[in-house]
């Protein structure tokens, strides 16, 4: 089983950038955690960062085929990346769409996410362990074959 996570605007600033909102792990950090994790799920990660929306749809277009599920945290894109959009629900996978802050606490734009209506879930406000989560849960789906 292959998971493919990408992490989108400014995430690469996570340690520096507003410690109070997205706490002190850097993006390195978060993807060394997950990568353990996946070692433990007997999973195979393929992570990535851009700040550019085509060269996220890029990388999805070169490397769904071998996937089994995708985690995103799209960061501004959540709420106007219809072009992410789509090519996210080309690859017909699972998705599961991380925040690290709660979205649904803060300013009203941050409430209104594109890419939720195509996600098999959403999970916001847990920190970097929404990310643990988001494997754990997609690992969980192809396991057992939850498909509800």
């Amino acid at each position: 089983m292959k998971i493919l996570v990408l992490h989108g605007p400014n995430l690469n600033m996570l340690g520096i950038r507003d410690t109070e909102t997205y706490g002190s792990k850097t993006l390195i950090e978060i993807d060394s955690l997950l990568y353990k994790r996946a070692e433990r799920l007997k999973v195979t990660l393929e992570t990535y960062q851009s700040n550019y929306e085509g060269a996220l749809i890029d990388f999805i277009q070169e490397n769904a085929k071998d996937a089994s599920g995708i985690i995103i945290n799209p960061g501004a894109l959540t709420h106007y990346g219809l072009s992410l959009r789509d090519a996210l629900a080309d690859t017909s996978l699972p998705i599961v769409e991380v925040h690290i802050s709660n979205i649904y606490a803060r300013e009203q734009f941050r409430r209104k996410s594109v890419i939720s209506p195509i996600a098999k879930g959403i999970i916001a406000g847990c920190g970097w362990r929404g990310y643990i989560a988001a494997l754990d849960l997609l690992t969980a789906l192809e396991a057992y074959g939850i498909d509800e």
